[in-house]
């Protein structure tokens, strides 16, 4: 399966879900808004906001757990299986684009502020296809607009609310709830879409850097941003213009425009226009962007046709891209655009919920690669207001939002009966809860998870170099019983822990059938749980003439002809599942890599076999030559090296002993020192050392050594 570049870091996140945000719930719903709910929206679209917070907080969680391209459709497809996958899907698809379809009118009704006689149509439609050629060209590229896009409007919207909190009118606000609790609500419901952008960052999840950190922060950040822009942004609009001006003609469809006027003059109003075109485009290319990923994923998974997931060379889905522009165009051709934005919050709505009931399925599935990297907080109250709060939203907003979500409900599963079903056979988490009440489980969704935790890799306060460089190393030339490795390996994790070797061996026996896990290139990974232990240990062991299976049988079998030479015994804390998981991913991506059985079995003692499991961007070994940059530590203690705060001195090898250093150990001449830490850092302290191919392993030089002709 093609895969997507990770590139987004946490202001992309911040800017995409900002950006695909800040249009018409400011520029266009404030007018309509008070047609029907009168002073009092600024109060419709905080309690909007925070009705919406346990699916924002739940999306948060999904992302960071299963961070792939389509987003809401993944989540609803790995944890309640393909029926309410399609309608998700489908659903969400739909509803992004009649947003941006919905956007594309705005822009185009500002536009007509200072031109009037230019055609909204056909405008409209030169943006939508304009919008796809800049995202087939990538979601970096595409970030990068959006990062001026946001800043720019921000500061807009902050001059425009500033000057408007300077002429507000307290007398405007007088009987503000006069209409009533049903228009009240009802105008809660229109503004619903105007938060539709903030989770929809999800669906380019598989793009993001660190989506552990990045992902929720990004979403949290831009969630308080938009909040605070509309309530304050509303309250100091019909202050400032007042609700009769803004509810003029069934609501004015420039009120950002008319509050500029009104507190600046025609410059004010002028630069509220430019802002509003920057607020229109940042969504409609954000739309393109994330409405895109959810037909790419749902291809993935044959819910729709192959074209969908193919991969153009600047990593992007460009069939999905295309198919999305298009669908845009089909809405602007088709609709009447003023009843869009109910229909796209009922749906929303039921989206969001959905959501919240996917973390209870994906939580009480008792998935143990189930690992986000956030956890919704006040689980499950949380998501239980989640689910029964849209219900009573959707009847508020008519007869019609409600036949909408019902269409697309049976539209899903539709096509399911007549397209999916015949493709692909998969049921989500939902079969694991069964499985806890005594019927069936999916095993392949639990693999598929496995996956997405080597991918992700570790988190930053994951102890993996710590681990391996503390880790105990049984080195044997022949043959050795696994009994006998599993002996010896609890031995040296008794020491370790202070647990009896007896307990840590029964453990590692009784886990053979799911704790040897064989892996490709010859490796087995037993590991096991113990309560009461201060964090993870590890023991590694080489055993050059193959590990033979004399006790239980591990869930794969070893080819015939396979040896297997390495192992790794791994023991964590029963209540640290997660931290658990990671620690084996990051091996099995280690293991995976086609030179690693070679330069396994050519290490020379057990520093190099721990330096084989560390060799990546975050490790540096130093060489301390005589002559040279690296000279100057001779003589100098780990803390007068001053390394940076990210970076650790792990080990030292000195005339053929391994010394685990301290601040005080002094470094001399001939040692090897070998440092972790982040890649920024190693980079420059390899510089700083002079550090080049005389200082990397000797299994690595015996490798780059030029071969005789034959």
């Amino acid at each position: 399966m093609a895969t997507l570049k990770r590139e987004l870091g946490l202001f992309d996140v911040y800017a995409i879900a900002t950006g695909a945000t800040l249009s018409s719930g400011f520029f266009l719903l404030p007018g309509l808004a008070a047609a029907q709910a009168g002073g009092a929206i600024p109060v419709a679209y905080l309690l909007a906001g925070l009705l919406l917070l346990p699916g924002i907080l739940s999306m948060a969680e999904l992302s960071t757990a299963m961070p792939r391209a389509g987003g809401i459709y993944y989540f609803l497809d790995r944890s309640m299986g393909q029926r309410v996958g399609a309608i998700g899907g489908f659903g969400t698809w739909t509803t992004l684009t009649l947003k941006s379809a919905f956007a594309l009118v705005g822009l185009g009704a500002y536009l007509q502020v200072y031109f009037p006689e230019a055609p909204a149509g056909p405008i409209a439609f030169a943006f939508a296809l304009g919008f796809a050629a800049v995202n087939l060209f990538g979601a970096k590229k595409t970030s990068s607009i959006q990062m001026v896009l946001t800043v720019v409007l921000l500061a807009m919207l902050g001059w425009l609310i500033g000057a408007g909190v300077t002429a507000v009118d307290p007398d405007a606000f007088a009987g503000a709830f006069d209409l009533g609790a049903s228009p009240f609500f009802s105008t809660v419901g229109l503004v619903i879409v105007s938060y539709m952008g903030l989770t929809h960052v999800a669906s380019v999840s598989e793009e993001v850097k660190n989506p552990d950190r990045n992902l929720a922060l990004g979403m949290l950040l831009a969630f308080v941003t938009v909040l605070l822009v509309y309530v304050l942004g509303t309250w100091a609009m019909v202050g400032a213009v007042g609700v009769e001006a803004l509810s003029a003609d069934g609501g004015n469809l420039a009120p950002a425009a008319a509050m500029a006027r009104a507190v600046a003059g025609p410059t004010g109003e002028a630069v509220m226009t430019v802002a509003a075109i920057l607020a229109f485009t940042s969504v409609g290319n954000a739309g393109v962007l994330s409405a895109s990923r959810y037909p790419l994923a749902m291809s993935r998974d044959h819910v729709l046709p192959a074209a969908m997931r193919r991969i153009s060379r600047w990593g992007t889905p460009w069939v999905a891209i295309l198919a999305t522009a298009g669908l845009i165009v089909l809405w602007l051709v088709l609709f009447d655009p003023s009843g869009i934005a109910k229909l796209a919050s009922a749906f929303q709505l039921i989206m969001f919920a959905l959501a919240c009931l996917a973390v209870i399925v994906m939580r009480e599935s008792g998935l143990a690669p189930y690992d986000p990297g956030f956890r919704a907080p006040f689980y499950p109250w949380v998501q239980i207001v989640g689910i029964v709060m849209p219900f009573p939203l959707i009847v508020q907003m008519g007869w019609l939002a409600t036949l909408f979500s019902v269409a697309f409900v049976v539209f899903g599963l539709l096509w399911y009966r007549i397209y999916a079903r015949d493709h692909v056979r998969r049921e989500g988490a939902i079969y694991h809860v069964f499985e806890r009440l005594g019927q069936q489980r999916n095993e392949g969704l639990e693999r598929e998870l496995r996956g997405i935790l080597k991918e992700k890799g570790l988190r930053d306060a994951d102890p993996f170099e710590e681990l391996i460089a503390s880790s105990d190393v049984l080195d044997y030339e022949g043959a050795v019983p696994f009994s006998k490795l599993v002996d010896r390996a609890s031995q040296a994790l008794s020491q370790q822990l202070g647990v009896s070797a007896a307990r840590i061996e029964q453990g590692l026996l009784e886990g053979t059938g799911t704790g040897l896990t064989p892996m490709s290139q010859g490796v087995v990974l037993p590991h096991l749980h113990l309560d009461s232990i201060p964090g993870p240990r590890m023991v590694l062991a080489r055993v050059q003439g193959g590990i033979e299976i004399d006790t239980g049988e591990p869930d794969v079998p070893p080819a015939e002809d396979e040896l297997i030479q390495a192992a790794f015994f791994l023991a964590s804390p029963a209540a640290d599942h997660g931290r658990h998981l990671r620690i084996l991913a990051q091996i099995a991506g280690r293991v995976d890599d086609e030179s690693f059985l070679t330069e396994w079995l050519e290490a020379e003692d057990n520093l190099e076999l721990r330096e084989v499991m560390l060799r990546d961007e975050r490790m540096l070994v130093v060489e301390v030559l005589p002559e040279g940059a690296s000279s100057t530590l001779a003589g100098m203690t780990i803390r007068e090296m001053a390394l940076p705060e990210t970076t650790l001195a792990a080990m030292i090898r000195r005339r053929g002993q391994l010394i685990v250093p301290h601040d005080d150990t002094i470094v001399e001449t001939a040692d090897r020192l070998t440092i972790l830490g982040s890649p920024r850092d190693i980079i420059d302290l390899r510089h700083l050392y002079d550090v080049h191919a005389t200082t990397v392993p000797r299994w690595w030089r015996r490798s780059a050594r030029p071969r005789p002709a034959p």
